[in-house]
């Protein structure tokens, strides 16, 4: 096969080796060359075909270590519910009311990113909602994804009533009469859609029980978007039966978009113990990675765990989804097993919780454990040494501090906002902090993700933690090689070195020439996947 020869570029390889090109080439699906533009043509030999890249920037493809990709799919067919376009609970009543509009009586309206912290009123309720319809079950999911808002069809429907009792790892909230005010927590979301698993407390449940043709569809669909934004592999943090159907059933008809790496929910963990599976397995396209395991909630919705009370009046004092010991238990037995693990863990308390159950996995794992602890919202700094002396990956969010910045201050104040996922320290540690979109919560587009690493500022503009913010060059090596090393694929992705995968992204502008507060408008001008051009601007 003739060789493709990306000329006239800016070639950035994440190589440490050969940082800089101006040329790449490309071969039988795997890069050929990089370097000056002579000695890369000559390399290719003739017959090459020639793509000339303008002077554009070009990445190894980006690697996301945390992205729901299917319930991204799910949530870029539903209702939008995402600030600021919905800002308040009378927005939420309109578009909740426009889709009834347009959607047969007795079937589920289902909506995507609701962010109540910056309602005026705060919380929505099921009488809220109930003035759209009542006609249709309606579940609005909370921009976390932990928390949903229901209305009083969708209760009935499932026949819940105000004497339902709270399941462990969740709760349904009620008001000062004790009536249920729609608004559920974590857990408990599994007692109100149809879904496709029983998760138990192990977690949110978000997997709705769908037809996999439908599905697959959406799959599909959302594969655009990703390519377009540069993404060529993507981990999804909370993997179950129906999710891994859907991916292989993709992946055997060749519509798998992208690279998929599986995090197996914590609840199968007999379950594949007994077959003696564990990660990794698969292949380059589709393979199972670490073990997902949950301690507390969601910054965003009040549960994650502190020493302190925070939010309004101290009203959050946070919620875990197993009891310690329990944590510790599930966590070293699936290290036992041979999983790589990665542990949902928010605030102080439950870091310490997370710490306690990592250094028992790090004890049977052997010398390259590599735990991961998802979104590590507000480690202190004797905990950032903790991780140190464990290896641990910490798996950093910064889309969170611009998009919810301003309410994490006020809920937080200022001492502990300013802590939020400090990268900065992480470096210096030593370690090798990751980015990651946590899409459907965030934007799925790296380059957001990598300008808001950089520039560490709210929505509206204010610093947040600006003495953690990083390098442009520390968060592109963030989202491409160290990212792969989080998913133990350093070895064929993640950056432009002769031998692996070409994974390409040609960006459609030149970094060198972008202030930082332009790299968020940055996507894809071409993307290549194993050296086949799967996008184009």
């Amino acid at each position: 096969m003739s060789a493709i020869v990306i000329a006239n570029a800016k070639v950035r390889t994440m190589d440490p080796g050969a940082p800089r090109g101006e040329a790449l080439a490309v071969r039988d699906g795997r890069v050929l060359a990089v370097g000056r533009e002579a000695d890369v043509s000559a390399v290719a030999g003739p017959g090459a075909e020639v793509i000339d890249a303008g002077g554009r920037t070009v990445l190894p493809g980006f690697v996301d270590p945390h992205n729901h990709l299917l319930s991204t799919a799910e949530s870029l067919v539903s209702v939008d519910a995402r600030y600021p376009a919905v800002g308040s609970a009378a927005d939420l009543v309109s578009v909740i009311a426009a889709e009834a509009e347009r959607t047969p009586p007795g079937q589920w309206i289902r909506a995507f990113g609701m962010d109540d912290a910056k309602f005026p009123g705060g919380r929505p309720s099921r009488r809220d909602l109930d003035e759209a319809t009542t006609e249709h079950p309606v579940i609005v999911y909370h921009v976390s994804g932990h928390h949903a808002v229901v209305n009083s069809a969708a209760l009935a429907w499932r026949g819940i009533t105000a004497d339902v009792p709270d399941p462990v790892g969740g709760a349904f909230l009620r008001d000062e009469g004790g009536r249920l005010t729609g608004m559920v927590l974590d857990s408990a979301m599994q007692l109100l859609l149809p879904t496709a698993v029983d998760i138990g407390c192990h977690g949110p449940n978000f997997h709705t029980d769908l037809p996999a043709e439908q599905l697959l569809s959406w799959l599909a669909a959302a594969g655009e978007r990703y390519l377009a934004a540069g993404l060529t592999t993507v981990c999804d943090p909370q993997v179950s039966r129906r999710e891994l159907s859907v991916y292989r059933a993709a992946h055997a008809a060749g519509t798998l978009p992208v690279r998929t790496v599986c995090m197996p929910l914590s609840h199968m963990l007999d379950d594949l113990a007994a077959l003696g599976l564990a990660g990794p397995f698969g292949d380059d396209m589709l393979r199972l990675g670490a073990m997902k395991f949950y301690c507390d909630g969601t910054l965003l919705g009040g549960t994650a765990l502190f020493s302190e009370p925070y939010g309004e009046g101290g009203r959050f004092t946070g919620s875990t989804y197993h009891r310690p010991e329990r944590l510790t238990d599930l966590v070293r037995r699936a290290a036992e097993a041979g999983w790589q693990v990665g542990v949902h863990t928010q605030g102080d308390l439950a870091m310490a919780y997370t710490l306690d159950a990592i250094k028992a996995a790090v004890a049977v794992s052997g010398d390259d454990a590599r735990p991961r602890i998802e979104h590590c919202g507000h480690p202190t700094p004797g905990q950032v040494r903790d991780f140190a002396a464990l290896g641990v990956i910490p798996v950093n969010q910064p889309n969170f501090l611009h998009d919810s910045g301003r309410d994490f201050v006020r809920r937080l104040g200022e001492r502990r906002a300013h802590r939020l996922q400090p990268m900065r320290e992480e470096i210096d540690a030593g370690l090798r902090p990751v980015l990651s979109s946590d899409s459907f919560v965030s934007s799925l587009r790296p380059m957001e993700t990598v300008a808001n690493a950089v520039r560490r500022r709210t929505r509206e503009g204010d610093p947040i933690g600006a003495d953690q913010a990083v390098t442009l060059d520390e968060a592109l090596r963030a989202h491409t090689a160290d990212a792969a090393y989080a998913l133990r694929m350093e070895d064929r992705i993640g950056s432009l070195t002769p031998g692996k995968l070409a994974d390409v992204v040609v960006l459609d502008h030149d970094l060198d020439r972008l202030a930082v507060d332009e790299l968020a408008r940055v996507d894809a001008w071409l993307t290549m996947l194993g050296g086949r051009v799967v996008h184009r601007s």
